[in-house]
């Protein structure tokens, strides 16, 4: 695998090469739409004590995309220091990022499934990528993007968006803030970018994450680097790929929790009634924080894959045992897949889940070409019933 080889799909419709993928805030962006797109005023927010992700601790487990858990406790000496020996690793890693990336690939995964330390996060996320690359070879693209014009309606239906986008941090608190301003900017640049997706809803708590991370610019070719290494089919109108993708899900719960599939096949319940926002959204909606940055930290390593090991833990744990008892109809089944309880979601009994969950990037390979061909012969039935009516 070459410097150029990177993203993390697991090789099918994404843009990106087959086969396994490893792959300051104050710059100014030149751009009038900062200003001019956002006009309603709101007043600045009092001193708010944050934890140190960010968020406004009186929102914290609360907050609408996972929350983060409050960290008030002063970290001891020896993870102090055990920090300082990680920080050190992932410096020499980076510093020597194509090495690691062509030799020791797994040496990477291995690090990003023990935790990125969040001083490092912002480098890290944006080579693991490729977004690196992808500045490299249009620098100046970027600041001529938020020149040109977009569509009215795909400004305004960005305009609307960017208030509910993690309004709990205080990065977006402000509806005037530079924070929204950003994400307007990367947002509408992507869209330039590429016009025929347009915008779609599922990029702005991705373009969020992303921008609470790295600056502006390095967060939109993080996000080009998404669509077109990772999840490129979620961002599309017809969401097709979103459907194969819970038919999928669907399969690998009928061998990882067969007690779940069952209760979601009787009851006729279709992935993409809970699976949807969990994976168009990478999950940060749907975990708490800590937890949400763990699985970024594993998904931009090792792609699609960690989405759906996440999903087969999140139903089996839901829906295991006595609480299936509680799920008489589809309803209450849904609402249980909407609320799972968060001790399940937290990082240490999540992490611990995941690692016995035994998928692989040749199951999802095998999966995908086995829905996509059932979905094809779904289509082809039903154009030939409307041709007959």
């Amino acid at each position: 695998m070459n410097d150029d080889e990177v993203g993390a799909g697991y090789g099918v419709d994404h843009g990106g090469p087959p086969g396994r993928q490893s792959l300051g805030r104050s710059e100014e962006d030149g751009s009038e739409d900062c200003h001019s797109v956002i006009s309603r005023k709101s007043a600045t927010p009092t001193e708010r004590t944050c934890d140190k992700y960010g968020f406004f601790l009186e929102n914290s487990e609360d907050e609408e995309g996972g929350g983060t858990a409050a960290e008030t406790r002063v970290p001891t000496s020896a993870e102090v220091k055990a920090l300082r020996a990680r920080e050190k690793k992932w410096l020499q890693m980076l510093n020597n990022w194509r090495y690691y990336i062509n030799f020791k690939w797994e040496k990477i995964r291995d690090r990003c499934r023990k935790g990125i330390p969040h001083s490092l996060r912002s480098q890290a996320w944006f080579y693991l990528c490729g977004g690196h690359l992808q500045k490299r070879r249009r620098p100046a693209l970027y600041a001529d993007l938020l020149t040109r014009s977009v569509p009215e309606e795909t400004r305004s239906d960005i305009t609307k968006d960017l208030h509910r986008q993690f309004p709990g941090h205080e990065l977006f608190a402000e509806r005037s803030g530079s924070g929204q301003a950003e994400l307007f900017n990367v947002l509408k640049a992507f869209a330039a970018y590429r016009p025929a997706q347009g915008y779609c809803q599922a990029q702005g708590p991705i373009a969020a994450v992303l921008l609470m991370h790295m600056p502006a610019e390095h967060a939109f070719w993080s996000l080009v680097a998404l669509n077109d290494y990772y999840i490129g089919g979620y961002f599309t109108h017809n969401l097709e790929e979103i459907e194969i993708h819970g038919r999928m899900l669907a399969a690998f719960l009928r061998r990882f929790s067969p007690s779940a599939y069952s209760l979601l096949k009787r009851q006729n319940v279709e992935p993409v009634l809970y699976m949807t926002e969990w994976f168009m959204c990478i999950y940060s909606r749907s975990l708490p924080w800590a937890s949400v940055l763990r699985v970024w930290d594993m998904f931009l390593c090792e792609g699609v894959t960690v989405l759906f090991k996440v999903g087969i833990y999140i139903v089996d744990v839901t829906l295991r045992g006595e609480n299936v008892k509680t799920c008489p109809t589809m309803y209450e089944t849904c609402q249980k897949l909407r609320s799972t309880p968060r001790h399940y979601l937290a990082e240490e009994p999540l992490l611990k889940g995941l690692k016995h969950i035994d998928l692989k990037d040749e199951d999802l390979l095998r999966e995908h070409k086995t829905q996509v061909k059932k979905h094809r012969k779904a289509k082809s039935r039903e154009s030939r019933e409307q041709n007959a009516a």
